[in-house]
């Protein structure tokens, strides 16, 4: 009788270019501005980025654009997402149960919590105008910087695939 073997290759890799941007910007604001200063077209997905930390349920704002004729996809994603999580502490009585609140701050990819979104950067197409991409991020004023991201040290990298 021959014996089957299933082998289930841990091997998502898509290969990407990942842009860290700092600012203090909301998330519309963010592809508004990007929308303005790069000649992209960023809309906000229907569906955000939705998962589940420790019982607690965490949405990133996703924006997206499709470059049709450059065979590029562009996603604007959020670092950092802040939930109200509620505790709940009970004494055993009836009517002596007392409640709390805390801010809690998840991130998307927690190797880099300073930075506030990331752009996300898929192509058919080996070479993309990363040069280019960057000088017209760091040109805007509310943006502090904008940099390169080596996706090879990401241990999160499965966070960032969104489809």
């Amino acid at each position: 009788m021959a014996n089957h073997r299933l082998v289930l290759d841990d091997d998502f890799s898509e290969e990407f270019t990942l842009i860290a941007i700092h600012c203090s910007e909301e998330a519309y604001k963010m592809a508004y501005l990007l929308n303005q200063n790069t000649g992209l077209k960023l809309y906000r997905r229907e569906v955000d980025l939705d998962f589940s930390n420790n019982g607690l349920e965490v949405t990133f704002p996703l924006f997206e654009f499709e470059d049709e004729y450059q065979y590029t996809t562009y996603n604007l994603i959020a670092n950092k997402c802040r939930s109200i999580a509620a505790h709940i502490n009970s004494s055993g009585g009836l009517f002596d149960a007392s409640g709390s609140e805390s801010l809690v701050t998840t991130y998307l990819v927690p190797e880099y919590k300073n930075v506030d979104f990331f752009l996300k950067v898929y192509s058919d197409f080996e070479t993309i105008p990363l040069r280019k991409i960057l000088a017209a991020i760091n040109q805007i004023k509310q943006v502090i910087s904008s940099y390169n991201v080596d996706t090879e040290i990401i241990k999160s990298k499965n966070n960032l695939i969104f489809d």
